[in-house]
């Protein structure tokens, strides 16, 4: 009976409890109106994280922003346009697919249209005094070419040569102290070290990406068409570069410049991983050549290689997998004064140890003709060293310089202008003049005609038209084909007999 009563004085407890509270809940509850409450803002209540930075330091050497902040204001937009050509086959050779998946416009822009056409890419300043790097393709043939700074200012650009072998073109500006990015040495620069990109994908202005360098001395034949001459040793990275970043900056955490966006590894156009870009090694020669020549002096080794690896060392019973494999020798070339052999293996340069045709190619592009080097090299088992001295593309040791015109057989040949080129859309030629005094009035060939191949010769400047129509005089006659400024084609034989 005692518990009994125990147990419901333990329930009564619980109820008046529980009436105490609901009561006391509705005597502070406020009373319910139909309109919405105005209830003033606490200062206290935040409906999102606190926004406050954490007091973690970032690592010397792993903060992009000093690089961006250097470099970004020196990174222009390159912008050209292209008049209309005197063929629509010659603008579509001009817009090839494979270029232009490295233009920062859309390619259906460039056919069916009437008028100018544009396209745009990106450009490196180098010098305060307006000179600046982008790639070939970006300005190959434009008919006007203007910069847009960072700041928005725009310059009309100069363009003061080219180098397709390098796909790397200088251009100039009227103006001074304007910022601009210094050389680094891409020597020095290691797999798996930080780099940004800095350009202006599908005309978004001042894009910064950053990544990490995947591999160096990477040849991936887009300079296929160079008749052998095209330089390939890029530097390869998976910071993102699409239509647009080319001729941008590649610069290390530093700011330094150590290389030119080139390239893209694309099936779509876009980027897909990988990307390329001409190390500062080369560029700086390049241009260094373009600002005192005003052409590239290109020097040569003059051996025909062949990469060593598991085949060729079973081929040629070879006791190492390193090196460059000589297949052959050029004629009165470096190499032979030299006294490379055919089966010798090439090791090193200067010191610089080559494993790759593309290595080779950039070790001995830093050079030019004249210049010794040291070529290490493999003959049989035996370690060598020789002292060569680099030749131009003629086998002499001259510096080569710009095309001008001259007199032969009493006609003039002389360079054909950027603008006539761009008109026409030609590669190079050269245009003869004063026919009616000379050994080819009785070829039918007019003034003004610009020779563009003889035989199966390219001709590129009036030199190679003296060169080639030499060589045939030996023979029974050359074709000589070109077009006239209106746009004519025609085929003149000469020297040949009735």
């Amino acid at each position: 009976m005692q518990a009994k009563q125990m147990m419901l004085g333990l329930l009564g407890s619980a109820v008046l409890g529980g009436g105490v509270a609901v009561g006391g809940y509705k005597l502070l509850e406020p009373e319910r109106t139909n309109a919405p409450a105005v209830v003033a803002a606490d200062p206290n209540v935040r409906y999102t994280s606190e926004l406050k930075s954490t007091n973690y330091v970032v690592p010397e050497g792993l903060n992009f922003v000093a690089a961006a902040s250097s470099v970004t204001p020196a990174v222009v937009h390159v912008m050209t346009e292209y008049g209309p050509k005197q063929s629509d086959q010659n603008a579509a050779m001009r817009m090839d697919p494979f270029l232009r998946q490295f233009f920062g416009d859309d390619a259906e822009q460039f056919h069916g249209r009437q008028g100018p056409q544009m396209g745009s890419g990106s450009g490196v300043i180098i010098a305060a005094n307006g000179y600046i790097v982008t790639n070939n393709h970006v300005i190959d043939k434009a008919d006007k070419i203007e910069v847009v700074m960072d700041d928005k200012r725009k310059f009309e650009a100069e363009l003061v040569g080219t180098d397709p072998n390098t796909d790397l073109a200088l251009l100039k500006v009227k103006a001074d102290n304007l910022p601009f990015v210094r050389y680094g040495n891409s020597d020095n620069v290691k797999i798996g070290e930080w780099v940004l990109a800095v350009g202006n994908p599908f005309n978004l202005n001042s894009t910064v990406t950053a990544g990490i360098i995947s591999a160096k001395g990477r040849n991936i034949n887009i300079l296929r068409d160079r008749q052998g001459m095209g330089i390939e040793s890029f530097l390869q990275t998976d910071a993102v570069v699409n239509p647009g970043n080319s001729g941008g900056a590649l610069v290390n955490l530093n700011g330094d410049l150590i290389g030119i966006n080139s390239a893209i590894a694309s099936r779509s156009g876009a980027f897909e991983g990988y990307s390329f870009a001409v190390p500062s090694s080369i560029v700086s020669k390049v241009i260094d050549d373009l600002l005192k020549y005003k052409v590239v002096q290109r020097a040569l080794l003059g051996v025909n290689m062949r990469e060593v690896d598991a085949t060729l060392a079973s081929e040629k019973k070879l006791s190492t997998l390193n090196g460059v494999y000589v297949v052959g020798l050029t004629a009165n070339s470096a190499a032979a004064e030299a006294g490379l052999k055919e089966g010798d293996i090439i090791t090193e340069i200067n010191g610089a140890k080559v494993n790759t045709s593309s290595q080779l190619q950039e070790q001995v592009a830093r050079f030019r003709p004249g210049d010794k080097i040291k070529v290490g090299f493999l003959r049989g088992s035996e370690a060598r060293i020789t002292s060569a001295t680099l030749r131009n593309a003629t086998g002499t040791t001259e510096v080569v310089r710009e095309s001008t015109g001259l007199k032969y057989e009493g006609a003039t040949i002389s360079p054909v202008s950027r603008q006539e080129l761009n008109k026409l859309g030609l590669d190079g030629g050269a245009k003869i003049t004063g026919i009616k005094g000379s050994n080819f009035k009785e070829t039918g060939i007019s003034d003004g005609f610009i020779i563009t191949r003889i035989d199966k010769n390219r001709v590129s400047n009036p030199q190679d038209v003296q060169r080639y129509l030499e060589d045939a005089k030996n023979g029974d006659g050359t074709l000589v084909e070109g077009v006239y400024p209106d746009g004519r084609k025609a085929y003149y034989p000469i020297g040949q007999s009735n």
